[in-house]
């Protein structure tokens, strides 16, 4: 019996540090103003935008603050119109989820890993997390051949799944929030989340085998 437990909290262990370490590599990336500056640059926004790199940023810094949920339309209405803001509504309630799987995810991983801790003194988390979060390695794997397969077929069905309309479909031509942020923008971004939650994985991971070599001497850690 006591097995079945140490393995239900194992695995539950390993989706709240993942969905948690996920949702900071979303954030983290979000909020990284100076991503917006190297996107505008290569993307050559100024000129497709008729706007100056410090108006382009001073937007930037606005949507940064409407989607960390500390401000509320009035950020974007002087920029955008209408069905933009509405999109951008929607999208930061996705924020508002993220921010909850941070938080849900931290508390579990932080009460179960104490618990895990007491077993062995520590050396079957060390292992839980060593070989528990390998899975997300191929999880990785896939996304990235989505990226690099066919980017915009999957980012569209990503829409599909988590919106209930259509105001992402927006006009290039007259749209201010696409011209801003074109698909490449979106490209690296999904790139850079997930080199980052790959860093926070392996870093969990090395810190677990160094703590296993140093504290394990032929324990039973079933």
């Amino acid at each position: 019996m006591m097995y079945i437990i140490r393995k239900a909290f194992s695995t539950i262990l390993i989706i709240s540090i993942s969905l948690m370490l996920m949702a900071i590599s979303i954030e983290q990336n979000s909020y990284n103003r100076s991503y917006y500056r190297k996107s505008f640059k290569k993307y050559n926004v100024e000129t497709i935008s008729n706007k100056s790199m410090d108006d382009l940023l001073s937007i930037a810094d606005n949507i940064i603050v409407y989607l960390k949920n500390t401000g509320g339309d009035e950020l974007l209405t002087p920029y955008f119109n209408e069905r933009e803001v509405l999109h951008m509504q929607d999208v930061q309630r996705l924020f508002k989820i993220v921010r909850y799987i941070k938080y849900i995810g931290g508390v579990l991983s932080i009460c179960i890993g104490l618990y895990l801790f007491k077993i062995n003194g520590g050396l079957f988390l060390s292992r839980v997390l060593y070989s528990g979060l390998y899975w997300n390695y191929i999880i990785l794997i896939v996304l990235l051949f989505f990226v690099y397969y066919d980017f915009d077929r999957y980012f569209t069905y990503f829409h599909l799944l988590l919106f209930n309309n259509n105001l992402w479909i927006l006009n290039p031509d007259t749209d201010l929030m696409i011209q801003m942020l074109p698909e490449g923008f979106f490209i690296g971004m999904a790139i850079k989340i997930m080199l980052s939650f790959s860093i926070y994985l392996a870093i969990i991971q090395v810190l677990a085998y160094i703590y296993k070599r140093r504290n394990y001497h032929g324990k039973d850690i079933r």
